[in-house]
C-alpha cells in the first residue's frame, strides 16, 4: 500500500474516531442494567475485533514468509503482532475495569480472560524472541512458526463463551445480535473507526520496519 493511501486511513481515522466517541456518549442510550459503564463495551469490542485481525494478518504473514522467505512478509508480520499485543493489553484493561462494577471483580479465570491471557503471553513471547535471535533468517523463521501455532488461541478465545459454562456476556449469537438498533449502529461506526485507525498503524508500521531492515542492511560490514 503506497503512502498515499495510508494517509488516507490517518486522515479516515481522524475524523471517525470524534465521531464514534460522540456517537458512545450522546447516541446510543444508556443499558438498563449496567448503565454508564456499558459504554466500555464500545472500545473493549473494537479493540478485540482488531487484535483478532492483527494474529490473523501474523498468521498469514508467517505462512508467506516460509513458502516465500521475503523481508516483506516478516515486516508485516512484526508489525500486525505488535499492534495485536497493545490492542490485546487494552482488551485486557477495558475488561477489567467493565467487569469490577458487574462482577465485583477486576479479573475472574473465566474461559474467555484466561484464553485471552494466554494469547496476550503467546504473542508477547514472539516480540520477545524476535529480540533474543540476532539472525534475521532465523528470527524470520521462529516468528512465523510462533504466529502460525499462535493464532489457534483465537478461534478458542472466539468460541470460549459458547463452548465453555462463561459469566462473560455474548452479544453476538448465531441467529441475532443483542443490541438495539442504536446501539448496533454505535457499535459498525467504533468498528470502523477502529479499522482505519488499525490499517494507518499497520501501513505505518511496516513502511518503518522495512526502513530499519534497509538500514541495518546498509551498516552490516562488507566483506
Amino acid at each position: 500500500m503506497n503512502k498515499n493511501q495510508s494517509s488516507i486511513f490517518a486522515i479516515g481515522s481522524a475524523l471517525l474516531i470524534p465521531v464514534a466517541i460522540g456517537m458512545v456518549f450522546f447516541y446510543a442510550p444508556l443499558e438498563k442494567t449496567m448503565g454508564s459503564v456499558q459504554k466500555i463495551f464500545y472500545f473493549h469490542v473494537p479493540l478485540a475485533m482488531m487484535a483478532f485481525l492483527s494474529f490473523f494478518v501474523a498468521f498469514i504473514s508467517g505462512i508467506m514468509y516460509l513458502r516465500r522467505r521475503q523481508q516483506i512478509w516478516d515486516a508485516r508480520l512484526v508489525a500486525s503482532v505488535e499492534i495485536g499485543v497493545v490492542l490485546t493489553t487494552l482488551v485486557l484493561i477495558t475488561g477489567s475495569l467493565w467487569g469490577k462494577p458487574i462482577w465485583n471483580t477486576y479479573w475472574t479465570w473465566d474461559p474467555r480472560l484466561t484464553t485471552s491471557l494466554i494469547l496476550w503471553f503467546i504473542f508477547t513471547s514472539c516480540l520477545i524472541l524476535r529480540s533474543a535471535v540476532e539472525e534475521e533468517g532465523k528470527r524470520a523463521t521462529y516468528s512465523s512458526v510462533m504466529a502460525i501455532v499462535g493464532f489457534i488461541d483465537v478461534p478458542i478465545v472466539f468460541l470460549s463463551a459458547r463452548l465453555f459454562r462463561s459469566i462473560h456476556p455474548t452479544v453476538i449469537r448465531s441467529d441475532s445480535v443483542g443490541l438495539e438498533s442504536s446501539m448496533l449502529v454505535t457499535l459498525i461506526v467504533c468498528l470502523v473507526a477502529m479499522l482505519t485507525f488499525w490499517l494507518s498503524l499497520y501501513n505505518y508500521r511496516v513502511a518503518l520496519q522495512l526502513q530499519e531492515a534497509a538500514t541495518d542492511d546498509l551498516l552490516k560490514p562488507k566483506h
